[in-house]
């Protein structure tokens, strides 16, 4: 979709006109900045979609939940070119829709006015130092993605994976500053959310590894709807296999009722000739 063009400032009137209507929104601003060096590898084309397939919070309808990967995220509003990029970020208590009608091209807070609950950045040798808030700039630059996250959106929670390790390292807000978490496994629970975030050896898309992904209050790996698919064919497989064990239990059990009847019977016939055989000789079989 073409960005429109958008001029600033726009002339207020009385009553002031709202900031969705005087402020830049996702569509006068670019969703990508193709001079921007480099391009994500492919876990990082992997991954964001398995945390947005899982990010399912009880507390929250799904039409109140947004999640997106590699999506610019603007954050000041005197600045509208400024933003920074998660790997993946998670919001609730917005329209899954922009308005309730249009996917998102970026998230802008001035226009969204809801701040993500959790942001997860995947670190990798080139990120690492500005992942982890390790990094200076000059008063003239942007700010850091630290700096953002932390001071000026006031993300609750922002978790950090480094896949070469297979670590994970969550930050939570405390007193306006991120406070590292003690983890005794790696697994991060958000209550906001109802939810916990950790790392789960298995297979996805084809291939094994070790993945982030959700998981509910019970600690139960939240399914993917391919995976409830499975589960529901399996449970329909088990359904389909305990009915037909039924059905021969029953049919052994109809096969043995036969059999005594025909047992029975065949007593029964076995009995009236002995007592017609008595009766012919003279002998009464009930004296």
């Amino acid at each position: 979709m073409p960005i429109k063009p958008f001029k600033y400032p726009v002339e207020q009137s009385e009553p002031p006109r709202s900031p969705r209507e005087t402020l830049p929104t996702m569509y006068d601003l670019p969703s990508e900045n193709p001079e921007e060096p480099g391009l994500p590898d492919e876990f990082h084309y992997r991954q964001p979609p398995l945390l947005s397939l899982t990010f399912c919070p009880s507390n929250y309808p799904p039409d109140e939940v947004f999640s997106a990967g590699d999506m610019n995220l603007y954050y000041d509003v005197r600045h509208y070119s400024w933003y920074k990029r998660p790997d993946w970020f998670g919001v609730v208590g917005v329209p899954k829709l922009y308005d309730n009608q249009d996917l998102r091209l970026s998230y802008v807070m001035w226009q969204e006015l809801v701040r993500p609950t959790v942001i997860v950045e995947f670190l990798s040798p080139g990120t690492e130092k500005e992942d982890l808030g390790r990094t200076t700039r000059l008063s003239s630059e942007p700010p850091t993605k630290w700096e953002v996250y932390e001071q000026i959106i006031g993300v609750p929670y922002y978790i950090v994976f480094d896949r070469y390790r297979d670590r994970l390292r969550g930050f939570a807000l405390t007193g306006g500053f991120y406070q590292e978490l003690e983890l005794t496994e790696p697994r991060i629970w958000i209550p906001p959310l109802e939810l916990g975030l950790g790392l789960w050896s298995g297979e996805y898309e084809g291939i094994n590894r070790v993945w982030l992904r959700w998981y509910d209050a019970e600690g139960n790996w939240i399914l993917t709807p391919t995976e409830r698919e499975a589960v529901a064919q399996g449970e329909l497989e088990t359904e389909r296999q305990r009915a037909e064990t039924e059905r021969q239990r029953a049919e052994s059990e109809r096969q043995r009722a036969e059999s005594e009847r025909q047992r029975a019977e065949t007593e029964r016939q076995r009995s009236q000739r002995l007592k017609e055989l008595l009766l012919s000789n003279g002998i009464d079989p009930d004296q």
